[in-house]
């Protein structure tokens, strides 16, 4: 729930002579503070390219199957600085505050020696190194890995060359070195390493990276290189208890995930799990192994800018609330988050 009532009566005094001869009247000012929903919705069209020049009339959002009133919809291209709106800026009545210039990206590589998984992640770590070079000067990177654990590798930084560093000589066979600030305090990642050393499970890492990210302004997107989540136990999968934490976590935190399997067959059992924390988050699944650049080519589209959707919560019980967001006009596919959590 919002931390700001729904609404305020402001009791103004009259002077002490008009209270003396009536002082049964008094002035009532009611200021009324809507809750919001910010959505972050990413349009692209059938190449994966971004759909822009879109309004608020092109977009219907539904809150639990029921339409909800959009106040607006903002373009938020790779170099656009976010604007503030937290209920703190919009029931002070000023001029939104912009926050720093350049998108928040977070890698995480899933580490198996497998062969299926192997050779993907290797491949995937070059189509990564590339993608670097298609990124803004302004854009913070920071890098994760997990095998048995979670590693962090670097905070988020705008060197370049640090991160390929990491990529080509350190995510297969390294170990990381202590942590580092990030040059802007904003986004500086709070890491425990022995908290990362006992995740034991993927699910568990996701969740840790989420935490880290909740606290950090704006929209960030997790390129997460991956094989899948869970364990085949006869005909099941089953995931750790914290899979579904992780999600919610992540799309609280404005985090889209993008799933890109690295594993090397058409279908494998373990990829559900990659599909819906992408779907729960915003983001998408693709896989690598036959057209890895086209997979970059579509993240790239993704990432090129979003919706910024402002939405007017409805009055519904606490607990978690679905979302959907359709275009009205325009034909496109809508990436967006699929709940929120009061």
């Amino acid at each position: 729930m919002s931390p700001f009532p729904a609404s305020r009566l402001l009791l103004t005094a009259l002077p002490a002579v008009a209270l003396a001869q009536a002082p049964q009247q008094w002035r009532h000012v009611e200021r009324v503070e809507v809750a919001r929903v910010i959505v972050d919705a990413r349009v692209v069209d059938d190449g994966g390219s971004p759909l822009v020049g879109l309004t608020s009339e092109d977009f219907r959002v539904l809150i639990d199957g029921k339409p909800a009133r959009l106040e607006s919809a903002r373009w938020m291209a790779e170099e656009s600085p976010e604007p503030d709106l937290s209920p703190r800026a919009f029931s002070r009545a000023v001029e939104p505050v912009a926050a720093p210039f350049g998108r928040s990206i977070v890698f995480l590589f899933q580490k198996d020696l497998e062969e299926s998984r192997i050779v993907g992640l290797m491949a995937m770590l070059g189509e990564a190194g590339a993608l670097l070079d298609h990124l803004s000067p302004e854009d913070r990177v920071a890098v994760f890995s997990f095998d048995y654990h979670l590693k962090l590798w670097t905070g988020f930084t705008e060197d370049r060359d640090r991160v390929r560093r990491v990529l080509e000589q350190s995510i297969l066979f390294g170990d990381p070195p202590p942590p580092e600030e990030s040059p802007s305090p904003a986004f500086s990642i709070r890491f425990d390493p022995e908290e990362g050393r006992r995740a034991a499970t993927i699910e568990r890492a996701l969740l840790l990276i989420g935490r880290s990210l909740e606290p950090l302004p704006g929209a960030k997107s997790l390129l997460f290189f991956g094989w899948g989540f869970g364990s085949l136990i006869g005909p099941r999968i089953i995931v750790d208890e914290d899979y579904g934490a992780a999600c919610r976590v992540l799309a609280a935190a404005r985090t889209a995930v993008f799933s890109l399997d690295v594993t090397r067959a058409d279908y494998h059992t373990l990829e559900a799990g990659l599909e819906d924390v992408a779907k729960a988050t915003g983001g998408f699944y693709a896989k690598t192994h036959l057209f890895p650049k086209q997979a970059i080519r579509r993240l790239e589209g993704a990432l090129a800018g979003f919706y910024l959707l402002s939405v007017e919560k409805p009055a519904l019980p606490a607990g978690s609330h679905r979302i959907r967001v359709e275009l009205t006009r325009a034909r496109g596919t809508v990436l967006a988050r699929s709940s929120y959590a009061d």
